[in-house]
């Protein structure tokens, strides 16, 4: 027998867009349904977890979940630079503690998790949006006055409804959780060149104590290159950083695709909001997007509560939302995504020389860039401060892209 459930909200996906657009729907008195398609939110590990300490801070993320990093090294095949801060700029977030605290702050404000439920179809109606799904092998068609698709790279919603295609380019990494001998907890690293990655790079984030996270992201499709095998070759030859972790012990493999196309999608529908992935919310420099997931998301949760109480939930009715990420990332994206197109370009001897003008960065500039937050401001600033031409090459990339 199919059973039916009324909600105000439904929210699909519990990764940390879906899990904070609850809380904040929820908080604001409304019915809200999130749907988790695993067994147990975060079951399967997607993202290697890297986020920066200011938005620790202002998610109020507890110290139990992340691990704080204030070395940061980039490796090139022949070169080397590590840029140090007094205290921690940058953390390696525990993602499935992450997760499961974040579903756990929804689920404090009453809004109620359906775990193992998957959605089949969509769509709509006079009242909004219904939803088919299987859960815990029941059907359950779950009908929505609004729905917000926080469901990832798949877009399920967005999808079944005919509204989005899938992404043309992407990230895919695959990554490694290991027991090392030689940990350093302080310290990632980021390593460029062919051997690595022909399009992206790979990586050691430290998680505490032991154990680091060590992958590989390759861009797709500009590289035909499968990233884990990539993973277990430079692993088994021990490539530049690897060599000084000692013995390596698996104790999970970690697999996910991001989404690069960078923001160019419509996020608002009548009786519809995207959010983080599946709104293509990540910097494109290093594919990190759960600061973007978690603030954006509250945002998506607000913004649905809010048109909920005034009666109105047409695209024109929401779409303060869309207008508040862009205002906020949206050029900062697009000038990430042309560093990044010229970066996927460079050659291993080009890479070394891009390390020599990354040496010369203060900690500030070098984190502000990372985290692909350009300004017209700080991009004067930078080419002011270290005249080489490939800064100044960078300014023209930044400016040209506002």
């Amino acid at each position: 027998m199919v059973r039916e459930l009324s909600y105000d909200i439904v929210i699909v996906g519990a990764g940390p867009a879906g899990s904070s657009a609850a809380f904040a729907a929820a908080k604001l008195g409304h019915r809200v349904a999130l749907l988790e398609r695993e067994e147990a939110v975060a079951q399967t590990v997607r993202t290697s977890g890297v986020t920066w300490m200011d938005s620790i801070r202002e998610f109020e993320i507890p110290e139990s979940c992340y691990n704080p990093v204030k070395n940061y090294g980039f490796c090139s095949p022949n070169n080397e630079v590590v840029i140090s801060s007094d205290t921690p700029m940058a953390a390696v977030l525990d993602v499935r503690k992450t997760y499961r605290w974040l579903a756990e702050k929804a689920q404090k404000q009453e809004a109620e998790l359906y775990t193992n439920t998957t959605v089949t179809e969509a769509s709509r109606d006079s009242n909004g949006i219904t939803l088919n799904t299987t859960s815990n092998k029941e059907e359950i068609i779950f009908h929505a006055k609004i729905v917000i698709d926080a469901s990832g790279f798949q877009t399920i919603v967005a999808k079944a409804l005919g509204l989005v295609t899938q992404w043309k380019r992407f990230g895919a990494g695959a990554e490694y959780e290991v027991e090392v001998e030689n940990a350093d907890s302080d310290t990632w690293w980021l390593m460029v060149g062919q051997d690595y990655s022909p399009a992206g790079y790979a990586w050691i984030f430290p998680l505490g104590g032991n154990i680091v996270r060590i992958g590989v992201g390759v861009g797709k499709p500009e590289s035909p290159v499968d990233p884990t095998i990539r993973l277990e070759e430079i692993i088994e030859k021990k490539l530049g950083p690897i060599s000084k972790l000692g013995k390596i012990r698996q104790i999970e493999f970690h697999y996910g695709l991001i989404p690069n196309d960078g923001l160019s999608r419509k996020t608002v529908y009548d009786n519809l909001i995207l959010v983080g992935d599946t709104a293509g919310m990540a910097n494109p420099l290093v594919l990190e997007g759960i600061r973007y997931a978690i603030r954006f998301g509250r945002i998506a949760g607000e913004t649905a509560a809010n048109a909920l109480l005034r009666g109105n939930l047409s695209e024109k009715a929401l779409m303060s939302y869309e207008e508040n990420w862009k205002k906020a990332i949206q050029s900062k994206i697009n000038s990430a995504s042309k560093v990044q197109s010229r970066w996927i370009g460079l050659s291993d001897e080009q890479w070394d020389k891009e390390l020599d003008v990354i040496k010369e960065l203060s900690i500030d500039e070098f984190l502000d860039f990372i985290k692909a937050d350009f300004s017209i401001g700080s991009i004067v600033k930078l080419a002011l401060n270290h005249p080489k031409l490939a800064v100044r090459q960078l300014f023209t990339i930044v400016r040209g892209s506002k």
